[in-house]
């Protein structure tokens, strides 16, 4: 798989809390050249970047993020809000606690009222795998599939792992036909990016195949790190 084809899957990320506007600019520079699929910023920065990008590149922002604890009506105004500002994608967190009581029903409803918040723009349910049974993974693949969201995502990033070809895959034979995959976290070559892909991953959330490419440009070998 050609390098283009991957970095037109990717949600070019930078969520670390000391992110600048610098930084955040740099980022869309480079989605920008690289063609990526989004930059996934802090909600903070999404009107300044999306007036700085235009149509250039699509904005997308987090919410409840990345513990997923908030409530339902301010996930639905952070959401609301990001979208006036000028987001094109949401990614939110589910309540991670609600997964374990088996609070399915609220789960759904929850993300169903979020997706209404999004006013048509797109809406990816991050579940942080890493803290859940294959169970209750399958469980949330159905909460995602009937609550009206486009994809299901894997991890914030910021818990104790990332996306794995085992959730991939899980998420491929549970989720309805119109729910598309997000991998994130922990994507650190091409190799395992290109997997992910051929899993059934449609997004892939990490600044690491940007920084690949940059490498590939130079002539050089980038260090291989767990980037988000």
């Amino acid at each position: 798989m050609e390098i283009t084809e991957i970095l037109a899957k990717c949600d070019h990320t930078l969520l670390t809390q000391t992110a600048t506007w610098k930084e955040i600019k740099a980022l869309c520079d480079d989605g920008i050249k690289y063609h990526t699929a989004s930059v996934c910023i802090p909600a903070s920065f999404v009107k300044q970047a999306k007036s700085y990008v235009g149509d250039k590149l699509p904005i997308c922002t987090v919410i409840g993020f990345p513990n997923g604890y908030a409530t339902t009506a301010s996930k639905c105004f952070m959401a609301s809000d990001a979208v006036d500002n000028g987001a094109d994608e949401v990614d939110m967190v589910i309540n991670i606690g609600w997964a374990k009581e088996g609070k399915w029903e609220d789960i759904t409803s929850e993300i169903a009222a979020i997706k209404k918040a999004c006013k048509g723009k797109l809406l990816k349910v991050i579940i942080e795998t890493c803290l859940l049974t294959d169970d209750e993974k399958i469980a949330l693949c159905k909460c995602v599939s009937d609550s009206g969201a486009d994809y299901i995502k894997t991890s914030t990033g910021f818990s104790t792992a990332g996306a794995t070809f085992h959730d991939v895959e899980l998420f491929a034979k549970n989720v309805a036909p119109h729910v598309k995959i997000k991998a994130a976290g922990g994507i650190s070559s091409l190799e395992d990016a290109e997997k992910f892909i051929e899993l059934g991953a449609s997004r892939l959330g990490t600044s690491r195949v940007v920084k690949l490419a940059k490498a590939m440009e130079a002539g050089t070998t980038a260090k291989n790190d767990s980037s988000y």
